[in-house]
């Protein structure tokens, strides 16, 4: 079942990306059944290189009879025709990501030196320059900001280029952020006390360090306060659950740590610019899982 905005397909009537690449089709969705499946030897979209990159939950790809489960923070790389099969697998809950699908002979070429050197799955962080490329390209496509062959093609090209610039900067077992101890504890911590009353002495507390070190260490790598991540993480949370519509504003405040929703509804639109509730109802707004605050 579709349950976000979906996928857009690009038709442009002018051939020259062909000859460098071009965006065949782009999207955002969320799957939540096994009759999500696709196999790359039955499509019809010859000649296309598909990467398909996991935000929430798990799939699976089987690519020449070996099989990867996808978890958030990872993507397959594959063209069409190819011997693979991606599906949502029965034992997940649900399976979000983002997609796009290039075309084109700097497509192809680009796909090859990547698959050949790093292979078909690849680990990002979220906020690498790649996953934001796609993202702000979504966005443009919402918002109908793609309007000619040029600037599809111009924007396809930058994330390939982009793409090999992460892997090429910090190689494949490297691409998702590695953080010092202390920041990795407190981290962990915030994320699972998230819903709890939080003081700056309890973060540093758990990283195991003083509180200068920990408050130097962690802006230094974060580039964000403790208490600002915390705030951060909140609302990640919150809009997550906003989506639930049987869960009041108050319920939700309550679940991401706040003691009343008024307080809650003050630091929501301090940081998304609207109310939860006007958030909830507006159909306007992209869905997100992750708020990116400096």
């Amino acid at each position: 079942m579709l349950s976000s905005n979906g996928t857009y397909f690009f038709n442009f009537t002018d051939n020259s990306q062909d000859r460098i690449v071009g965006i065949h089709t782009l999207g955002w969705e969320k799957r939540n059944s096994a009759s999500y499946f696709w196999d790359g030897l039955e499509r019809s979209e010859l000649g296309k290189v598909i990467f398909q990159y996991t935000l929430k939950g798990e799939g699976e790809i089987t690519i020449d009879n070996q099989t990867t489960r996808l978890k958030a923070g990872e993507a397959f790389f594959v063209t069409v025709p190819s011997n693979h099969q991606y599906y949502f697998p029965e034992d997940s809950e649900e399976w979000e990501f983002v997609h796009i699908t290039l075309y084109g002979q700097e497509a192809l070429r680009s796909f090859e030196e990547i698959t050949r050197s790093d292979g078909h799955i690849l680990t990002l962080d979220k906020n690498s320059t790649p996953i934001q490329i796609i993202f702000n390209l979504y966005n443009e496509a919402v918002n109908n900001g793609i309007s000619d062959v040029y600037q599809a093609s111009s924007n396809a090209y930058t994330f390939l280029m982009e793409l090999k610039r992460a892997i090429k900067s910090k190689g494949k077992a490297g691409l998702s952020k590695k953080y010092p101890k202390p920041v990795e504890k407190a981290i962990e911590f915030i994320h699972n006390n998230y819903s709890k009353p939080l003081a700056l002495d309890d973060i540093v507390e758990a990283s195991g360090v003083s509180k200068y070190h920990f408050s130097r260490l962690f802006n230094a790598t974060m580039h964000i306060t403790p208490l600002n991540y915390v705030v951060k993480i909140r609302m990640e949370q919150a809009v997550k659950l906003l989506k639930n519509k049987e869960l009041t504003i108050e319920e939700i405040a309550l679940k991401v740590g706040y003691a009343n929703g008024n307080y809650f509804s003050k630091a929501f639109r301090s940081i998304i610019g609207v109310s939860p509730g006007k958030y909830r109802n507006n159909r306007s707004f992209i869905p997100f899982e992750q708020i990116i605050q400096r």
